[in-house]
């Protein structure tokens, strides 16, 4: 659907947090005892007068918790994050590849690819095919309108070597553990009943030859050294958009083409490939849980990839909740001109993508487009005033950074793959929170939101020491410290 959503859409319950926040896997253990006692905070303020600012460190002492207090509890143990980032759409690399110059574009992909002091970008999403943020309508296997194609002789990733294979394989230089999944808006026109990449459904005949064409991609991603990380079937299935390629796919239909066909084709290679249910909103969570109720399907499905545009972020939770060993992924949001408001979007970004898709189990989140132009653009129907995470100036090569750039860098700068979101208290007196535990040198990153209309004073108790702070209304600030390994004797499901 690709449009932004407007502010106040969706508004997210303190309570529901807190509720979610009790939900998990807890471990047994003694608390360890801190290795360093300075805590090095972030902050964003909504005036934009501090943006991922390094404050003055605050350190940990024996003081008692104020009256406002956020415990971290790093024996608490949920899901194990794979990464945060954007979608490198075609337009995306279209803007790095052709209006930026070499030393502008090696600038920008090792700030966003980069470890910190860059963003740290540790996972990407591709699409399979055009999208509305595309310079023309295309698939990966064009024959004419009276022609056919079941042998997959025309298939080609031709249309990704141009722009999208250089600024990917660039990325995978700076980052090598980037993991990157894909996904379709359309099917070839000539699969489809329309005939047309812009409408229609996949015809019964085509589905064998739909999953060879998700083989063959996969086949090919490799060849580049692009080894794909997950695949959904479908972007937005429930979605037909009218001038920009889509594609009606039903929960009855999806699950029938994953259990009979691209499943299969997909457990027959040597290098798996995870297949994620979904990839569209949280307001209908029946849709997903439709295909996971189908037995054949369900053994395929390594997980359900969920959008930002209606409904609020506690559904993955609810759907996680009836297939548990099935994991959460969040793939896709975007802002526009409509939502531009730092005092509204900013905190809007940090409640719902950053904390509450973390909370409610999310291992990634994904914003839409990684780089859009001045103008919104290039995009070839669809939303008319997306945002990108960055502006490239289409004349100069020049960057501007917006508000998805900082609220998404409150997690992907000091969160890396492989960390263990922790539990934290959420939810009381306007402070909104989720932490974070690496796994190489055990760090914790707290993130904590005062969705409160005036400051906030509290503290942080963690592993027996306690620091205070005080925040203003509507910003964040993300909290650093050093943490001895945790000593877990038992996990299990909570």
């Amino acid at each position: 659907m690709m449009k932004h959503r407007k502010p106040g859409m969706r508004a997210w319950t303190h309570v529901a947090m807190a509720v979610i926040g009790m939900i998990g896997l807890q471990a047994w253990a003694t608390p360890p005892a801190a290795v360093t006692n300075t805590v090095q905070p972030w902050v964003t303020l909504t005036d934009k007068t501090k943006l991922l600012f390094a404050e003055t460190p605050v350190r940990f002492s024996g003081a008692a918790a104020l009256p406002l207090n956020i415990e971290v509890d790093t024996t608490r143990r949920y899901q194990e994050m794979v990464g945060f980032g954007a979608n490198i759409t075609d337009a995306s690399a279209w803007l790095i590849q052709h209006r930026m110059d070499a030393a502008q574009r090696q600038q920008l992909m090792q700030e966003l690819f980069g470890a910190a002091p860059g963003l740290g970008f540790s996972f990407t999403r591709l699409t399979i095919g055009a999208s509305d943020f595309s310079l023309t309508h295309y698939s990966l296997d064009d024959v004419s309108a009276d022609q056919s194609d079941f042998a997959l002789e025309k298939f080609s990733i031709a249309p990704m070597q141009a722009d999208v294979l250089p600024v990917l394989k660039q990325a995978m230089l700076i980052n090598p553990t980037l993991k990157v999944m894909a996904s379709p808006w359309s099917a070839p026109a000539w699969m489809k009943t329309s005939g047309n990449l812009v409408g229609g459904e996949l015809k019964p005949e085509a589905y064998d030859v739909y999953a060879r064409y998700f083989g063959k991609f996969a086949d090919a991603m490799e060849e580049q050294g692009v080894p794909l990380y997950a695949v959904t079937v479908q972007n937005e299935p429930h979605y037909v958009p009218p001038d920009y390629p889509g594609m009606r796919f039903d929960s009855a239909s999806r699950a029938r083409f994953i259990g009979d066909h691209l499943g299969p084709l997909f457990a027959k290679r040597v290098k798996p490939v995870r297949i994620l249910e979904w990839d569209h909103n949280w307001d209908e969570p029946q849709a997903p849980l439709d295909v996971l109720g189908n037995p054949k399907a369900r053994g395929y499905i390594a997980g359900v990839a969920w959008h930002c545009y209606k409904g609020d972020p506690s559904v993955q939770t609810g759907v996680r909740n009836g297939y548990p060993d099935k994991d959460v992924y969040f793939t896709e949001c975007s802002g526009g001109e409509g939502n531009a408001k730092w005092e509204e979007t900013f905190p809007w970004n940090l409640r719902n993508l950053v904390i509450g898709a973390t909370r409610n189990w999310a291992r990634s989140v994904l914003m839409w487009n990684l780089a859009l132009d001045e103008n919104y653009g290039p995009h070839t129907g669809g939303c008319p005033d997306c945002r990108g995470i960055v502006v490239i100036n289409s004349k100069t090569g020049e960057v501007t950074r917006n508000l998805d750039y900082y609220a998404l860098a409150h997690a992907s700068r000091f969160v890396r793959p492989g960390a263990h979101r922790i539990d934290s208290t959420t939810g009381v007196d306007g402070l909104e929170t989720v932490a974070f535990q690496n796994v190489d040198d055990h760090s914790i990153a707290l993130i904590v939101l005062n969705s409160a209309p005036t400051a906030r004073h509290f503290s942080v108790h963690a592993q027996r020491q306690t620091f205070a702070y005080s925040l203003q209304p509507g910003s964040a600030a993300t909290f650093v410290w050093k943490a001895a390994a945790p000593s877990v004797k038992m996990l299990r499901k909570k």
